[in-house]
């Protein structure tokens, strides 16, 4: 392995010339752009002995070779005896590449000690000081860091916390913080930065004060409205909506400041106000596809589909900087108003791009509804996958459409073949579970889903699946019971829960109350499987009309439903 660091092959060229020459020769003949970069106006004069040119040669061949423990102590030791700038530099390089700490942090040590002007060498040691939880140590560094910044000392403030954000003790981290910026009262960014170092330590209260006083010293700055927002929002998001309101009407061309607002106003559900933030944004950027496909996306949000549509058209007319994307958002509208073969069109001509594998799982489940299977089936084998996470993604749509013809066998082979090469992906494990309970292997669906939830602790659709197929297929109710609660606090809003929880009690015997929890289900969500469990209770209770109407819907709605119609066909004889 070569190890290419810049400069590398030079001094080895320069050494080899030198072992030519009889005598003792200086090691400081290097170029003068390289006396410049390391900040050095006298490098030292070395005797290139025997033994100092035999390391230089182990070294370097070491390297070579990639064994780079040898090349790094090798570089050590030469460091030590040369004392030069130059070889400590490389010799703290080499360890830095083949992540040994402590011999870089020495070799560092001794680089800033030979070049104290260095700025490369501070940045060196103070970064490996932080990562070493030495802040004390590093604190002295990143004050000549800053001193030495002259006119971009704003910008060094506002990276700081970038460089000591892998230092795990975050109250240590705010204090050193807090320190450095103790010289620099009037700067806005010190206060930036003492208060993002307090938000991670959970001073949140300071946080704020911070932030207000960059503000105060630069109202302006939009940056540190967003940030005080953000804080605000923390505790109270009708306090956030309030400040970025009033900051708006002081500002009214932030434009960052007022997409954050309207966000904001998303998670409240203020759909209204939202939209005419971003209207307004719209009609004082118009030539910002940003805004146009932020429209887009919120009218899709009010089911809006014309206005989402326009917007989104409009995003690509101003070449939106990932087309494929907004092809996919329209192709999504389509679907939803009942144009598949538009869809279609959209979702073939995403050709790259994040939802590139997205757009061609949906274009094949648009020509599997359409009764081509095997052509569809066939367009996701050819799909190329870049990473892990898309070979998942297109094993999971295949088994899919695998299951949806009925080829519930293929699908769990597919899936096992998936596993052997990702046994621990979450997804994989989830589908297999699925298409092992459909094929009546119920041993290995449990043994799916608990290793899942080991290694998912919070998969709140985990612990339903298992709960549900116990429920199913054993009569080990009450920790069928006990699995789907534990489901329902991680994610109490979902129908598919609700719907386990409710048909969980009615296997029971608890009637009434499975009873209520499907009518809740029911109404969060008619799907053709709540529809058939809910049914079910109420024609056991005798409420046999009721009943029927819900399956009658529901079959109009769903034709073909597999569980829908062996309901109806149990009980309406």
């Amino acid at each position: 392995m070569n190890l290419k660091i810049p400069g590398a092959l030079l001094l080895l060229f320069f050494l080899a010339a030198c072992a030519q020459i009889p005598g003792k020769t200086a090691l400081n003949a290097s170029k003068p752009t390289q006396q410049a970069e390391a900040g050095q106006s006298k490098l030292p004069n070395q005797d290139l002995t025997p033994p100092i040119l035999f390391d230089f040669l182990l070294g370097e061949t070491a390297l070579q070779r990639g064994d780079q423990e040898i090349a790094t102590r090798t570089y050590l030791k030469l460091a030590r005896s040369t004392r030069d700038p130059r070889v400590a530099q490389r010799a703290t390089e080499i360890a830095l590449h083949s992540r040994q700490a402590a011999p870089a942090l020495e070799a560092a040590k001794i680089w800033v000690e030979l070049d104290p002007n260095s700025v490369t060498a501070r940045q060196t040691i103070a970064a490996l000081l932080v990562n070493s939880d030495r802040l004390d140590e590093a604190r002295p560094h990143l004050e000549k860091l800053l001193a030495s910044e002259g006119g971009s000392i704003d910008e060094a403030f506002m990276q700081l916390n970038s460089l000591l954000v892998r230092n795990s003790n975050k109250n240590a981290t705010f204090e050193l913080v807090r320190q450095l910026a103790q010289p620099y009262p009037e700067l806005p960014e010190a206060h930036f930065a003492v208060s993002q170092a307090a938000w991670f330590a959970n001073h949140f209260d300071i946080a704020l004060a911070e932030m207000k006083q960059a503000l105060v010293l630069r109202p302006e700055w939009e940056m540190a409205a967003i940030y005080q927002g953000r804080i605000l929002a923390r505790t109270s998001n009708a306090d956030a909506m309030e400040f970025y309101k009033g900051y708006l009407k002081t500002y009214p061309k932030a434009n960052d400041t007022r997409i954050t607002y309207a966000r904001l106003l998303l998670v409240e559900k203020d759909y209204v106000k939202a939209r005419e933030q971003f209207e307004r944004l719209l009609a004082e950027n118009p030539g910002n596809a940003d805004v146009a496909l932020a429209v887009g996306l919120l009218s899709m949000e009010l089911r809006e589909y014309d206005i989402a549509e326009s917007n989104f058209k409009k995003a690509l007319e101003l070449d939106y900087r990932d087309p494929g994307m907004v092809r996919y958002y329209l192709g999504g509208i389509c679907e939803k108003t009942q144009r598949s073969d538009e869809a279609m069109e959209w979702y073939r001509s995403v050709t790259g791009g994040s939802q590139y594998i997205p757009a061609q799982i949906r274009y094949a489940v648009l020509l599997t509804k359409k009764g081509k299977a095997d052509e569809a089936l066939k367009h996701l084998q050819q799909l190329p996958a870049t990473n892990n996470q898309q070979r998942a993604q297109l094993i999971i749509a295949e088994s899919q459409l695998l299951r949806e013809t009925g080829a519930y066998q293929k699908a769990f082979q597919l899936l096992s073949d998936g596993l052997e090469k990702l046994p621990d992906h979450v997804d994989l494990l989830y589908d297999r579970a699925l298409a092992a309970e459909k094929i009546g292997k119920s041993d290995i669906m449990e043994q799916d889903l608990r290793k899942l939830i080991q290694l998912k602790p919070d998969h709140a659709h985990a612990y339903n699946a298992l709960g549900y197929g116990l429920a199913e297929h054993s009569d080990r109710l009450p920790e069928a019971l006990e699995l789907i609660e534990k489901a329902i606090m991680l994610s109490p809003n979902d129908p598919y829960i609700m719907d386990s929880l409710g048909w969980v009690h009615y296997r029971m015997g608890n009637l009434n109350q499975g009873l209520s929890y499907l009518r809740q289900a029911f109404g969060m969500n008619p799907d053709p499987e709540i529809a058939a469990h809910l049914g079910e209770v109420l024609w056991v209770q005798g409420i046999k009309d009721e009943a029927k109407e819900i399956w009658q819907t529901a079959l109009k709605n769903n034709p073909g439903n597999e569980t829908l119609i062996s309901t109806m066909k149990k009980f309406m004889k």
